[in-house]
């Protein structure tokens, strides 16, 4: 066993440092490359390929930025929409946004309506004059409803070769290349964006297309916010309008119900942004007739307007507003030529039973919002009752009125009465005391003021008696001729004859007032009068209109629809109709019923 400290080499001698440091080229060495082993060298690059390579990394990087800066732009467009709230102004941005983003010329946003077409179309590089000289909108044809029908992507490089082309109307600018996306709004499409012309005259890129998806996303998200913020405002301006108008009904309490029912129809007018509000309440055959109406397309109060919808009868039945796309469809045609969409709501009160009131906005324009139909329900209701509230107000204070002409009517007749016709009785016994001719004429006369005295207060009594109950016919009959010409420069004479209180009954009564608001409605629409005469008298059982005017007359009226009706009201009563006009000369119009 060797001792500690020594080896089997110990002996052996030291070799030379050098031959230690030899490598030994015998065998190779692990983990050294052999001489047969492959080496890379790196070589000098040439001038052109080096260029090159310059030219492919400053062309990569100008697609960097490009790319930087587009989402950038994307971003800013994207912040930009949610800086307005208002619909109008979010779609206008919308596509400013995307012509800006995109590069194209032209751009536009067209918003669908419930038919599969499109109600709003907003433009973007072409101005008022270019758009007047086009005429107008789209409304859906060619591309424009293909994307409608397939709401997807669509790129195309000449728009005018897609099989759906439908052409350009005359004086639109020449369009080729064409990109085209649908927005969404809470998974339904609310619209499509339409980018066409690509600047520089190449077509939309698949990147584009990308850019106009994102865009159009936001937009949804945007478009949404925007229609619950308008939403939301139209609600409020609806409920602070029914609570003025029920405010002002009830502090003003207007004379009659006309005023407080123009007051409705002003202030739904303007929360709605119609031309036209009109109340009218329904009559026989088939007619309304207009209570109160104003806007720009306003129609003389008391016209009879034909109705050829089932809308007005539904609406009346279910309290339930409604709206149509065309005018058409709830009044008759002559009188909607100009007008596109309406509404009818329900307007139920004491005095117009069964009312309706009818906005309409002019040809062309957006049709009622869902919000509109049902707010508006919302605002009749409120203003109905209003009515209903200002009525009873008005009867208490009446009744109180009545209460006190029944005190004063029997003080009249218990003691003034009885105590004049005792003083002409004692006036008659003086005959006895004399026989002077001019004593006995004295008392002639003395005694005959005093029987004409207690006739009048008779009729006086009468009459406090009788207001009582209700509004005089006479009283009703002026309050009829004043709502018609309340906007004339010129006065009707109006003379009244015969016992027009007492002698007509109700049932004559509402059709003579309709025959007078639709005879002097015409007299002061279509004759150009200076001067109108109005006699209503009541004779040997029968009751007369006769309105007479100095306009321009006519041998054959254009319209009948008026005459029309005031002849079946005379024939439903058994009367006559009798029309006397010719052209220079004005018109005279009678119209005669049996009272018994």
């Amino acid at each position: 066993m060797a001792a500690a400290g020594e080896g089997p080499d110990k002996d052996r001698p030291v070799t030379d440092k050098s031959d230690t440091d030899k490598p030994d080229t015998d065998k190779p060495d692990k983990g050294r490359p052999g001489k047969d082993s492959e080496r890379k060298v790196l070589l000098p690059l040439s001038g052109p390929r080096l260029e090159q390579m310059v030219q492919d990394f400053v062309a990569r990087a100008d697609e960097l930025i490009q790319a930087q800066q587009r989402m950038q732009s994307l971003l800013s467009a994207v912040v930009s929409l949610a800086e307005d709230l208002s619909l109008e102004a979010v779609l206008d941005r919308v596509v400013h946004s995307a012509c800006q983003l995109i590069g194209a010329q032209f751009g536009a946003l067209g918003v669908i309506g419930d038919h599969e077409e499109l109600t709003h179309f907003i433009t973007v590089g072409i101005d008022e004059h270019e758009a007047s000289l086009i005429g107008e909108l789209p409304t859906g044809k060619g591309v424009l409803g293909h994307l409608i029908r397939e709401p997807r992507p669509l790129r195309l490089h000449d728009l005018t070769r897609h099989p759906k082309a439908a052409g350009f109307p005359p004086n639109h600018p020449p369009m080729r290349s064409f990109l085209g996306v649908p927005v969404m709004v809470r998974g339904t499409v609310f619209g499509n964006l339409y980018l066409t012309e690509k600047r520089g005259g190449e077509d939309f890129t698949e990147e584009d297309e990308v850019l106009a998806i994102a865009l159009a996303a936001a937009a949804g998200v945007a478009i949404e916010n925007a229609r619950l913020y308008e939403e939301a405002r139209r609600r409020q301006r609806w409920l602070e309008a029914g609570m003025d108008v029920s405010g002002r009904l009830m502090a003003a309490n207007p004379e009659g119900a006309a005023s407080g029912l123009e007051l409705i129809a002003e202030r739904a007018l303007r929360e709605s942004e119609s031309t036209l509000a009109l109340i009218a309440v329904p009559e026989a055959g088939g007619t309304l007739r207009c209570v109160t109406s104003v806007g720009t397309q306003a129609l003389s109060a008391g016209q009879s307007v034909p109705v050829s919808s089932p809308v007005i009868a539904r609406v009346q039945e279910s309290g339930e507003s409604e709206s149509v796309s065309e005018a058409a469809q709830l009044i008759g045609a002559g009188e909607s030529d100009k007008l596109g969409p309406a509404l009818v709501a329900s307007l139920r009160h004491q005095g117009t039973e069964g009312g309706v009131l009818v906005l309409a906005r002019g040809r062309g324009a957006m049709t009622y919002s869902p919000t509109d139909v049902e707010m508006s329900a919302v605002y009749c209701s409120r203003a109905a009752l209003a009515l209903e509230l200002a009525r009873a107000n008005r009867l208490r204070e009446q009744d109180v009125v009545f209460t006190d002409r029944d005190r004063i009517a029997r003080d009249l007749h218990d003691v003034v009465i009885q105590r004049l016709f005792a003083a002409g009785l004692s006036m008659q016994s003086l005959r006895r005391f004399t026989t002077d001719g001019v004593a006995l004429e004295r008392i002639n006369t003395v005694t005959g003021e005093l029987d004409s005295t207690i006739r009048e207060l008779r009729d006086t009594i009468y009459s406090l008696r009788r207001g009582a109950g209700s509004e005089a016919f006479s009283s009703r009959i002026l309050s009829t001729v004043q709502e018609v010409t309340k906007s004339l420069a010129l006065t009707p004479h109006l003379d009244l004859a015969g016992e027009i209180d007492t002698a007509v009954p109700d049932a004559v009564a509402e059709h003579l007032l309709a025959v007078l608001s639709e005879g002097l409605s015409n007299a002061v629409r279509h004759s150009g009068a200076t001067a109108i005469d109005i006699t209503v008298a009541e004779a040997a059982g029968s009751v007369e209109v006769l309105i007479t005017d100095d306009g321009r007359g006519f041998s054959r009226p254009a319209r009948r629809s008026g005459l029309a009706n005031i002849e079946q009201r005379a024939r439903i009563l058994g009367g006559e109709l009798a029309v006397d006009s010719r052209p220079g000369h004005g018109t005279r119009l009678r119209w005669t019923v049996p009272l018994g």
